[in-house]
């Protein structure tokens, strides 16, 4: 990588690198009176100013922490490479790689361990600031614990662990396992909260809550479109134009659907109470299309009578053009 990627933390809050935690400390809540979006309304350098002096003092502020910068910071010299004494075997090709894990952001996904493995798409850290505010009173620093450290990350469930629910052994910050329960009846888009095991909020040393978002991994038949479970359902000609009782695959099993003669494909169906379970009881229903499917061959039999048909048919869908 190159050197201009590495943040010296140090040079970032203005301390010597022999501080000691009191020094940072006072140092810290020096810079973020100073750069703290709440007394620079508006302004986008202050605010980044204050996420680099956030981020610099979670790292230097706890001693494991900055045990470990130190030893990333050693082996990098300043021509932009690694020295062959790598202490960490070339794990990481970036600053950012090994931040990331340091501060257990979730850029690299989750990885799952005790059951069916699976990698979130999409990841986000979640630091921010909360509408309350992160004030300042007379006498100093104030409402300190206002400054959010939640984190957000998506969770990937097959269509069957969302349905019936599911414990999740996930792996965060590259060592930290922990679990979680997945209720039955999660849709795409549902939150699940864990509570502790976010960010770590450098002015009280407490961490936020960690918010997964669940994303439904595809399924060969049913389908989510917005809150709505669907399914496409394939008829053959025959049964469109006489009507059929056919066997539709709900999540609770399979029910008979009467599709009433002369249906065209494209239409939709409701099969009452027969969809997705509801956190309160019951299910939700579900929106079954029609798909008019025609066969790729024909036998004999098959031929002949549609040739028949063909003589006897009066009906003209282009009559009107």
């Amino acid at each position: 990588m190159p050197a201009t990627d590495f943040k010296d933390y140090y040079k970032i809050l203005g301390v010597s690198k022999t501080a000691d935690e009191s020094e940072i400390k006072r140092t810290f809540r020096k810079l973020a009176r100073k750069y703290h979006p709440d007394m620079n309304p508006g302004d986008k350098a202050a605010e980044a100013k204050f996420k680099e002096i956030s981020e610099a003092y979670e790292v230097l502020s706890d001693s494991s922490k900055r045990q470990k910068y130190d030893q990333f910071g050693q082996y990098w010299n300043q021509a932009g490479g690694a020295s062959a004494a790598d202490p960490f075997g070339g794990q990481y090709g970036s600053f950012d790689e090994f931040i990331n894990e340091l501060l257990g952001r979730f850029g690299g996904g989750f990885g799952g361990t005790g059951g069916p493995s699976y990698r979130t798409t999409t990841a986000t850290p979640g630091f921010g600031f909360n509408d309350a505010g992160f004030g300042f009173n007379d006498g100093g620093f104030g409402n300190a614990g206002s400054m959010s450290a939640d984190a957000t990350a998506e969770i990937s469930l097959s269509f069957d662990e969302a349905l019936q629910g599911v414990q999740k052994r996930l792996i965060i910050g590259g060592s930290e396992t922990i679990s979680v329960r997945i209720p039955a009846g999660a849709k795409p888009g549902t939150k699940i909260r864990v509570r502790g095991k976010g960010q770590l909020n450098p002015m009280t040393q407490t961490r936020g809550d960690l918010y997964l978002t669940v994303k439904l991994q595809p399924h060969s038949f049913f389908k989510f479109e917005g809150d709505r479970l669907t399914c496409e359902l394939p008829i053959t000609p025959d049964e469109a134009a006489l009507g059929a009782s056919i066997d539709v695959p709900t999540p609770g099993g399979s029910v008979k659907m009467n599709v009433p003669a002369g249906i065209k494909s494209g239409q939709s169906m409701r099969l009452r109470g027969k969809g997705w379970p509801l956190a309160k009881g019951g299910h939700t229903d579900q929106i079954v299309k029609i798909q008019l499917v025609m066969p790729k061959e024909l036998s004999a039999a098959e031929r002949e009578c549609y040739e028949k048909l063909a003589q006897l048919r009066s009906f003209n869908p282009r009559s009107h053009l």
